[in-house]
């Protein structure tokens, strides 16, 4: 099938759609990695996940087999650290070492890793909350930027601007390729981001109802239950504001929030190996899970080229649409 989008993102990453799939914690595997490679777009092994770094140097080895040569990344993310123990260092050494061909990042500057990574050819791609920081990272010297809005799921910053005010501002301002993420959770969102000046989109919340994606099939209902008023905000009081899915363990993160508690007092309800144990046994109730606005649009389980595939049948839609209402 001919393309159906030409852009500066496709072209970077060589993909047939202008399509991330960002990394997602425990979640992004060298499996879901490489199903998203086959189906057309860009997706990243969560190096978080791996506590060993000789682990993640597996997984990174699988995705490249199973890839067949197309393109994949390592997400690094470095976000404020709730806990002790920092590794960023010997990741990136490990991702120069392995030849990566991109990687995601996120929170901190990563100005001091790039000479490194352009060195070794790798594509940098860093994800930020704020067009400020998207523009900090240019002058940096990334090769392109993720800004997303409020609705993502995850990290949308303090600012809590929407992703339509995101992605125009930050197209009339930057030189360098643009993505936006949250809420995109249709090919209709991509043509409406490409409208507004990006030249991609990154996508989490959608695709987490993937076959690819291991976590239990009771989760995975949930999402499909769930509607776009079933997130909120946890650990603004941290000014680490996370969007996840509302259930026990939220109320009580933000009972404890309004009480003045610190980390120590939410960190058993917050922590990432309680995350793990929600997706291994499906009690979803139990834990605080990021999850996006776009949870909206994930209406069954399928494979992740099946979700793609209708993702571009929507896209194809949208400019058919827009095309009838043109005035002739």
């Amino acid at each position: 099938m001919t393309p159906l989008f030409q852009t500066r993102v496709t072209e970077l990453f060589g993909i047939r759609l202008p399509v991330l799939a960002g990394g997602l914690q425990w979640l992004a595997t060298p499996d879901y990695v490489a199903a998203a490679a086959h189906a057309g777009i860009c997706g990243f092994i969560t190096a978080a996940s791996y506590e060993d770094t000789a682990d993640l140097k597996s997984a990174i080895r699988r995705c490249r087999e199973l890839s067949d040569g197309k393109p994949f990344g390592v997400n690094v993310s470095m976000l404020p650290k709730l806990v002790q123990g920092e590794r960023t260092q010997a990741v990136f050494d490990l991702i120069v070492e392995e030849s990566v061909p991109f990687v995601e990042t996120s929170g901190r500057n990563p100005a001091s890793y790039l000479p490194a990574l352009k060195a070794a050819g790798i594509k940098v791609v860093h994800k930020v909350p704020a067009v400020k920081y998207a523009l900090k990272a240019e002058a940096e010297g990334v090769d392109a930027v993720a800004v997303v809005g409020a609705e993502c799921g995850g990290h949308p910053g303090m600012d809590m601007v929407g992703t339509f005010v995101q992605a125009n501002v930050a197209a009339a301002k930057l030189s360098i390729p643009l993505l936006v993420g949250g809420g995109i959770g249709t090919g209709a969102h991509l043509v409406a981001a490409l409208a507004l000046g990006a030249d991609g989109v990154v996508v989490g919340t959608r695709f987490l109802v993937a076959e690819e994606i291991w976590a239990h099939a009771d989760y995975k209902q949930r999402l499909i239950e769930a509607d776009e008023t079933e997130t909120t905000l946890i650990l603004s009081s941290l000014r680490n504001t996370a969007r996840v899915l509302r259930n026990e363990a939220t109320a009580t993160v933000q009972a404890l929030e309004n009480q003045g508690a610190g980390i120590e007092a939410l960190m058993p309800h917050i922590s990432g190996k309680v995350g793990r144990e929600a997706y291994l046994s499906g009690d979803w109730t139990k834990a605080a899970l990021s999850v996006g606005q776009s949870v909206a649009f994930a209406d069954r389980i399928e494979p992740l080229a099946a979700i793609v595939a209708r993702f571009e049948d929507e896209a194809r839609a949208a400019l058919a649409r827009l095309k009838r209402l043109a005035a002739p």
